[in-house]
């Protein structure tokens, strides 16, 4: 990139977005994020980016944003806060007056302040079909209507991106809206020219990638959650470690002597229901032990919690680590989480996974060239 684009993240979380985007040489030059403890998490691994640990409500404004300072926003509202208003119908712009999709409207607005050559929007899979995909429908609309831009429109596609397709080890689902300003792409043509031009520097980056490629050079927890990873044994593992090779954040979750036992009867592959035990749990995968040879199921805020899902490790009674998870995610060793054991799992867990971060990066490059 001759000069560095500019982006403004929105919901930034930790900031799992903002190091993908970094990686692929852009400028992430504003940040907001509503919880203060991940806030300084995100602060701590970006020191150049001016943080806004506010509501982002009481920040939409022309002080605070200016039309023209970023070239991308990226973010992705939380998805509770969507819903359908029951006279969308036969009001206009119900959907975005509705005060239930604040965080989406505010979404909104910023772009409306800052009017960024492109957008880039993510949200769960299952906004796709949520009100028989009126949601999503509402959402593409907002952005289209030039009415919500004094004249201007985004042209907004979308694709289904799953982790594993991008050399992740995670089963993980994510929707991804890009918008590109007055001016309309073919998404699916970029995104196939970018996985051209990605192999070329980065042969292994599409490859599949097993739990064992992920964090098997990661020896056993400490109580400091410092310790010096063994040799690498898989390009995934050298791509993402420091120099010296030390971790952080590798501490074990102290799991109660019920839980340890009810670990030791689970087998990998299997989960709760090799324990002939009632499990108050709503997860299917509850008690689930992961097997080296596939890649996890999506990493939830949850995955410290034997009940919360798939997330024993494939050898020891224990939950993965936040290091491992963070792994798993594709997020640099030299990414430090920050707050308390809670926050980090938060962090983790709701985080955009950087690798594929960068790949979107690299697609929004090829527009903005367009």
């Amino acid at each position: 990139m001759e000069h560095k684009l500019k982006v403004i993240d929105l919901f930034a979380g930790c900031g799992g977005f903002s190091v993908g985007f970094e990686k692929a040489g852009y400028d992430i030059v504003k940040a907001v994020e509503f919880d203060k403890e991940i806030a300084s998490s995100y602060s701590h691994n970006h020191p150049n980016t001016l943080m806004y640990a506010e509501d982002i409500g009481k920040i939409v404004d022309n002080e605070h944003f200016k039309r023209g300072e970023a070239d991308v926003i990226i973010g992705g509202p939380p998805c509770q806060g969507f819903s359908m208003a029951g006279a969308r119908i036969r009001e206009k712009n119900a959907f975005m007056n509705d005060p239930r999709n604040y965080l989406f409207r505010h979404y909104v607005n910023v772009v409306k302040i800052v009017r960024p050559k492109v957008f880039v929007f993510e949200n769960v899979k299952g906004i796709l079909s949520k009100d028989k995909g009126e949601i999503f429908n509402e959402i593409v609309r907002a952005f289209g209507n030039a009415e919500n831009f004094d004249g201007d429109k985004y042209y907004v596609h979308h694709k289904v991106c799953k982790a594993v397709d991008f050399g992740i080890p995670q089963r993980r689902e994510r929707v991804i809206l890009i918008g590109m300003l007055n001016q309309d792409f073919d998404i699916d043509k970029v995104f196939e020219n970018n996985k051209e031009n990605i192999e070329l520097s980065y042969s292994d980056f599409f490859k599949p990638v097993s739990l064992y490629d992920a964090i098997s050079d990661i020896p056993a927890p400490s109580e400091t959650g410092k310790v010096l990873l063994s040799p690498a044994n898989s390009s995934y593992q050298r791509m993402l470690r420091n120099k010296d090779g030390v971790i952080a954040n590798h501490v074990a979750t102290k799991h109660n002597n019920m839980a340890v036992g009810r670990m030791r009867r689970v087998s990998t592959g299997q989960n709760w229901t090799a324990l002939d035990e009632e499990i108050h749990s709503v997860h299917s995968g509850a008690y689930g032990r992961l097997d080296w040879n596939l890649p996890t199921m999506t990493i939830t805020t949850r995955f410290d919690t034997p009940a919360g899902g798939r997330f024993i490790h494939p050898e020891q009674d224990r939950t993965l680590t936040p290091r491992e998870a963070a792994r798993v995610q594709s997020f640099p060793d030299s990414f430090e989480f920050m707050g308390s054991k809670t926050s980090i799992c938060k962090q983790i867990g709701n985080a955009v996974p950087p690798k594929l971060a960068f790949f979107l990066a690299n697609v929004v490059s090829d527009i903005l060239h367009m």
